[in-house]
């Protein structure tokens, strides 16, 4: 376990995988209920961070605001799931143990005692064979007659101190969990151009001319007699003429029409997601007589 880790310097800070790839921000962390010491640390993983995930803190390091870990953020996003609205039992831990390969889950102190954790933002854990503490540290089962040692009860605690187990703080740190949305890019269909070929009869009109025979007789003068004597007296001949006409045709020619495309615009609208968020409070519960005031504070919100 990493003794130089506090809520504090945890809380907030960027989990960084050990590809590089950023997997998250702390949102919770979990104490062992032995010493007392950071063991945990939660990341909101998944769409619009829906999941928790667990992070053991064995063999992470810190630097200013950033926390490595030796894990992927794939690798952390499918650990097993744990309800942060209960204690993280030793079955709990075992199993985290084993799917992130962290030595030490083997020697799991099976009759550890279960102490409750702080209600806060941070919260206990069960007995672990990485933690220092024994039943003897806090046991609410001794009788009146024991004697309480440093061993048994922090004598160090503070004015405000924790009753539900081994003192963690001054103060509980109130939480509340906020909604973030965003958006993200899939296929929504296909939309394609197919080209086809499809018939049509077209009629037109063209204009047709043809030769046809005409016979001209003239009579002989002065002008055509030598013509006319040229020949021989009595002879038999034939004259031909060739006739031509224009013929209706059809010939067909591809040419180019238009250029058809496909291309993409974006429309804008608007989603609503809706999600439900908690959030913690925390009331006094004072005997009567006693008078308290209370002071301004600063705000809570992490985000």
């Amino acid at each position: 376990m990493a003794h130089h880790f506090t809520p504090d310097n945890l809380f907030g800070a960027t989990v960084t995988g050990n590809d590089g790839d950023k997997i998250g921000k702390v949102e919770d962390v979990y104490l062992d209920n032995d010493s007392g010491q950071p063991e945990w640390v939660s990341v909101k993983t998944g769409l619009f961070g829906s999941n928790l995930s667990l992070i053991p803190l064995a063999e992470a390091s810190h630097s200013g605001d950033t926390l490595t870990v030796p894990f992927t953020k794939a690798k952390v996003k499918d650990a097993p799931h744990h309800d942060p609205g209960h204690e993280l039992s030793e079955s709990d831990e075992a199993e985290l143990y084993r799917y992130y390969g962290v030595s030490g889950y083997s020697s799991y102190d099976q009759t550890s005692t279960t102490t409750t954790g702080t209600t806060g933002t941070t919260t206990g854990t069960t007995g672990v064979g990485t933690g220092v503490g024994t039943d003897a540290e806090y046991d609410t089962t001794r009788g009146a007659d024991h004697e309480a040692t440093n061993a048994d009860y922090d004598t160090t605690r503070g004015a405000g101190h924790d009753t539900s187990g081994p003192n963690t703080d001054d103060a509980m740190t109130r939480s509340r969990e906020e909604l973030r949305v965003g958006t993200e890019t899939r296929e929504a269909g296909r939309a394609r151009l197919r080209k086809y070929i499809t018939s049509e009869n077209v009629t037109r009109t063209v204009p047709v001319s043809h030769e046809e025979v005409r016979v001209t007789r003239e009579p002989i003068t002065e002008a055509n007699r030598g013509a006319a004597l040229s020949g021989g007296d009595l002879t038999e001949e034939e004259h031909e003429v060739v006739l031509t006409e224009e013929r209706a045709v059809a010939a067909k020619e591809t040419v180019p029409v238009e250029r058809v495309r496909l291309d993409t615009e974006t429309v804008q609208g608007e989603e609503t997601v809706q999600a439900e968020v908690r959030e913690e409070h925390i009331d006094l519960d004072a005997d009567q007589g006693i008078t308290h005031g209370e002071r301004g504070t600063r705000g809570t919100d992490r985000s």
